[in-house]
């Protein structure tokens, strides 16, 4: 942090120290009116930040950290277009990608919304004839889109098409990102050469994993299909023409994509495809339209108003004045069962973080441990830690008040769930009143008095809660977005940068020069003494 935050931040762990007997229930205790003091909405969704033990001389000080932050400044230079990816050289302008009408977005002085909605409508022209067959394979009409790339260009792609299944209505999409051969065997099983769609999703086409995959699956093709099906079969997201044209595709069956758009924020480019696919350019461009709504809401909403900027404070609060490392994402929405795993990149990619943007190493923890998954599940895995475990995990909770999917009262008790389970972290069970339920469940005193500390519920367990009309494109594309510059925030106060991710080189390095030792091509040597004993083991084994 620079300077002025961290004087803030001071303040902040002082008031926190001082407010340690405040719990949240008793916030709501004098105060009646807290929920609609403490929550705030951003178009159709709402944000719920209540439960969590922040009073308004808290608020204030976070408000007063994002000033010292710049927050606001840096919020510009973003938008703007200036290269604020200072170890990559480059500018940050995903959000010019959902950027809709004829104004002017500027990337290096230049206007890149020409060059956007010109792919965008090469998309939107490939894509439809795909879903009417009037872009054909082998087969006839494509009943089936493999989707090959790996990180960005799968996490937010699978997302994306889980969350908005029931407004599917092209060919079925599937996904193979993992070079574990198990991946792609399993998904070519369940398709026909004939009918399959292949998108390679890798913007130098050089990427291990995609490459290794999109090599199988063309083989498999070619084994069925024959070489000259080729052309008709495979896309490639790439701006890499000359290898794309290598492997087989056609320079007009190549979608590209530009260098100021990380790959953790690309699934509303070409990277988009498959989801244009099954959903069709209508679809994709409500989920564009979601995220851009997002945008302006960040830039013209006041503070108290400000969502993604409450979200962003909010972690701060809990991870550097609190201490807690890591940050629950649950969503009680099936159709989001991968929605935190998206996030687990587009977070722990971004923050996970240990040099500031002046070089040294920053004297604060940095992005939390994001993990998830859908409730109700949850609540029979991993809420028992949550509710009683020794370390506080704040939570955001996420439910829709329409279910895409209505079946008698099922809907009904998933947000009964949700909403019980806020309660119940922020209230807790006090040890008088478990021994007291089991007293009268017909206990005796002595039965009771052993029994009822394993019942107690510490409760003062922070909480978000997001509540929004029915899941459909453009609120998928606003939650994406939420998370997108809340994350951006939190990166500006930690005085990181957000948008390199050069944690995940050193071992694609090392993976290069074992691959022939684990060949077998090469001798076993120059290693520790561990990686050693596994080769040799593992050889062992194979033999």
């Amino acid at each position: 942090m620079i300077e002025p935050a961290k004087s803030v931040l001071s303040k902040l762990v002082t008031g926190r120290e001082k407010g340690t007997e405040q719990s949240i229930k008793s916030l709501f205790e004098s105060d009646q009116n807290r929920f609609n003091d403490y929550s705030a909405n951003c178009g159709d969704i709402l944000f719920d930040y209540s439960k969590n033990n922040i009073d308004r001389e808290t608020r204030e000080l976070l408000f007063q950290l994002a000033d010292a932050a710049d927050v606001k400044g840096r919020r510009d230079a973003l938008f703007s277009g200036q290269r604020i990816n200072v170890t990559e050289n480059r500018a940050v302008q995903h959000m010019a990608l959902r950027h809709p009408g004829d104004a002017e977005v500027e990337v290096d002085g230049d206007d890149v919304m020409p060059q956007i909605k010109g792919v965008l409508a090469r998309m939107g022209s490939f894509s439809k004839g795909v879903r009417d067959g009037t872009i054909s394979g082998k087969g006839g009409k494509f009943t089936d889109v493999v989707n090959i790339g790996i990180g960005g260009s799968d996490l937010g792609p699978v997302m994306v098409t889980a969350a908005l299944a029931p407004y599917h209505d092209g060919p079925r999409t599937h996904f193979v990102s993992n070079v574990d051969g198990a991946d792609i065997s399993q998904v070519l099983s369940a398709v026909r050469a004939e009918t399959t769609l292949f998108v390679i999703a890798s913007k130098t086409f050089t990427t291990q994993e995609t490459m290794t995959n999109a090599q199988t699956a063309r083989s498999w093709f070619v084994e069925q299909c024959g070489e000259a099906a080729v052309r008709d079969h495979f896309v490639a997201l790439s701006t890499a023409l000359d290898k794309t044209s290598e492997f087989g595709i056609d320079d007009e069956r190549a979608f590209g994509f530009w260098d100021w758009v990380g790959g953790r924020y690309s699934v509303w480019s070409a990277i988009g495809l498959s989801v244009m696919l099954a959903v069709g350019a209508e679809g994709f461009d409500e989920l564009l339209a979601g995220g851009h709504a997002v945008d302006v809401h960040f830039q013209t909403a006041s503070d108290s108003e400000n969502v993604p900027l409450l979200m962003a404070l909010i972690g701060i609060y809990h991870r550097n004045v609190c201490g807690y490392p890591s940050h629950a994402v649950l969503p009680y929405d099936q159709h989001l069962h991968r929605f935190a795993a998206y996030l687990q990149q587009l977070d722990m990619e971004s923050n996970g973080k240990r040099i500031g943007l002046d070089g040294e190493p920053i004297d604060h923890d940095s992005g939390p441990i994001v993990w998830g998954e859908p409730g109700t599940n949850g609540q029979h895995a991993f809420y028992q830690l949550i509710h009683q475990g020794t370390t506080v995990i704040p939570a955001d909770f996420i439910i829709a008040a329409i279910a895409n999917n209505p079946v008698g009262d099922h809907h009904e008790k998933l947000a009964a769930n949700a909403f019980a389970q806020t309660e119940a972290l922020m209230t807790g069970k006090s040890l008088q009143q478990a021994h007291d339920e089991l007293m009268k469940k017909g206990m005796n005193d002595e039965q009771a008095a052993a029994l009822a500390p394993h019942k107690v519920f510490p409760g003062n367990r922070p909480t978000n809660t997001f509540v929004y009309p029915k899941l459909n494109p453009f609120i998928l594309g606003q939650l994406i977005a939420l998370y997108e510059h809340k994350v951006f925030v939190q990166g500006v106060i930690w005085n990181i940068n957000s948008f390199d991710q050069w944690g995940v080189e050193l071992g694609k390095e090392l993976a290069a020069q074992l691959l022939p030792m684990v060949k077998n091509e090469a001798r076993i040597q120059g290693r520790d003494a561990s990686t050693e004993g596994l080769l040799k083991t593992f050889h062992a084994m194979r033999e």
